[in-house]
């Protein structure tokens, strides 16, 4: 359920300061914990460390990214892959061809 329009988007403040306070060329990356956070069109060009629970992801922000939140761009969970038989028969075939 979306937050409600009369709230407006929900952006954390000290998120917000460490924004306002460096310089719009300082492309020095921000880290943070507030993946719930929107991003707001004053994020645009900025380099944010979203952290995932392990490790801080990289995330630039573009325009088409405003309105998102941050935690959308830096994934909790590693997918490796599918595994089984066909999966193993296609990598041992592809090995050979090498």
């Amino acid at each position: 359920m979306a937050r409600s329009a009369k709230k407006g988007p929900y952006v954390d403040e000290k998120l917000m300061k460490k924004v306002t306070a460096l310089a719009h060329d300082d492309k020095t990356v921000i880290k943070t914990w507030a993946r719930s956070s929107e991003i707001a069109p004053d994020m645009i060009g900025r380099i944010f460390g979203v952290h995932n629970g392990k490790d801080f992801i990289q995330v630039r922000v573009t325009e088409e990214m405003v309105g998102h939140r941050l935690g959308e761009f830096s994934p909790t969970k590693k997918f490796i892959r599918h595994g089984g038989k066909l999966a193993k028969e296609a990598d041992r075939k592809a090995a050979q061809k090498k």
